[in-house]
């Protein structure tokens, strides 16, 4: 689940473009002001529609103006949808596959599908967490000192790394070129949707494991895990 959470941010959204460098076509762009995100709210779910009760999008966060927060907050949630998206479908595929290699050079292979997902971590070597933590903390690294004007864009890894690289992590088999404008706003909509379900989905998993009986839909399907999810290396 973690190494496939990897690749969340793989995931293509060309429409998601800067109204800084581009002028404001339509709402398939990322939305910057309370009225932006009105819009799309409506777009995205006509029976919720804006919901913000908190009130963030009028926040100023961390003493940023409203634009740059919600452009912080619009960020923020497209990474974590990605994640999410990746991490429930990685999480559903460690139930029931175990890949068939060795972790490390002593040959300590992957603990078994009789464990769930969080445990079969708490049973890993700590190179193994460390390699995980490590890889996803340096494309943090990366897109933090490299990112572009395009929100949800990962930047480019060809050239910008001292190893061969033969895809980029951001729309790697290039299938965003010379889309339709159309084709990009039914993307943007969807991934944001697929992604809030996915956060939901992952955390009726974590807290089905966690708390029996819970998820009433998830009790004779996952397995009960009594570690600590906040406690990454406490099995060291």
């Amino acid at each position: 689940m973690k190494i496939i959470s990897i690749l969340a941010l793989a995931a293509p959204v060309a429409a998601f473009t800067s109204q800084n460098n581009v002028a404001r076509q339509s709402s398939t762009q990322i939305s910057e002001t309370k009225a932006d995100l009105e819009i799309l709210a409506v777009e995205l779910n006509p029976a919720v529609k804006f919901w913000d009760p908190l009130n963030l999008a009028s926040s100023g966060l961390f003493g940023l103006d409203e634009e740059d927060s919600i452009r912080y907050l619009r960020e923020a949630e497209i990474k974590h949808g990605r994640v999410a998206m990746a991490a429930f479908v990685g999480h559903i595929v460690q139930m029931r596959y175990v890949f068939p290699w060795a972790l490390t050079t002593n040959g300590d292979m992957m603990p078994g599908t009789e464990l769930s997902p969080p445990a079969q971590w708490d049973a890993m070597p700590f190179a193994s967490k460390a390699q995980i933590i490590g890889f996803v903390g340096f494309l943090e690294w990366y897109w933090y000192v490299n990112k572009t004007d395009k929100i949800g864009e990962y930047p480019s890894l060809k050239g910008g790394v001292p190893h061969p690289i033969p895809y980029n992590l951001f729309d790697p088999f290039g299938t965003t070129k010379g889309r339709k404008p159309e084709k990009n706003k039914a993307s943007l909509l969807a991934e944001i949707n697929n992604g809030r379900l996915a956060m939901i989905g992952i955390f009726s998993f974590v807290t089905a494991e966690t708390i029996p009986g819970s998820v009433p839909l998830l009790k004779d399907i996952v397995k009960q895990y009594d570690g600590d999810y906040w406690a990454p290396f406490e099995s060291l």
